[in-house]
């Protein structure tokens, strides 16, 4: 019995885990009304929702799709580690944005007159600025870089 106490305790953590969601806000915000998307790790979720209906791009590691598929031909954006192509791509010309690990920037390069948004702790700014004006969103998790080319862009 208490294995089975055990093994369900176990099962109830790792849904829990697996259930984490990361609330992306509107600006300098984390109130639930200010709650612009929802991200589960694959999937982007217009608003404060987990709903199928809302979903707005699918995420499978490599590739990020339009809606709530793998199609091949809905593949907007591919990553490579540091580099977001255009489309199913991996040429160099099709590169979009650059990121380092705190900075996205417009294409193959890491001028900081190209850089688009800058993390910083919970916040992503406008630029390479971590001044409190120009916080675009407030992330209350982990987001992957390649989201912050697509919710910097919608």
């Amino acid at each position: 019995m208490k294995r089975l106490s055990l093994l369900f305790a176990a099962i109830i953590a790792a849904v829990s885990i697996s259930a984490q969601v990361t609330k992306i806000y509107k600006g300098n915000s984390s109130y639930v009304g200010d709650i612009l998307y929802t991200w589960d790790g694959k999937k982007l979720y217009q608003g404060n929702t987990t709903y199928v209906g809302s979903i707005l791009y699918t995420w499978d590691g490599k590739k990020l799709y339009n809606g709530n598929t793998t199609y091949v031909g809905n593949v907007l954006y591919t990553y490579d580690g540091g580099k977001i192509y255009k489309g199913n791509s991996s040429y160099v010309g099709d590169i979009l944005y650059t990121w380092d690990g705190k900075h996205l920037y417009q294409g193959n390069t890491t001028y900081v007159g190209n850089m688009l948004y800058t993390i910083g702790g919970k916040k992503l700014y406008k630029g390479n600025s971590t001044y409190v004006g120009d916080i675009a969103f407030t992330i209350d998790g982990v987001i992957h870089p390649i989201l912050l080319a697509v919710i910097g862009m919608i």
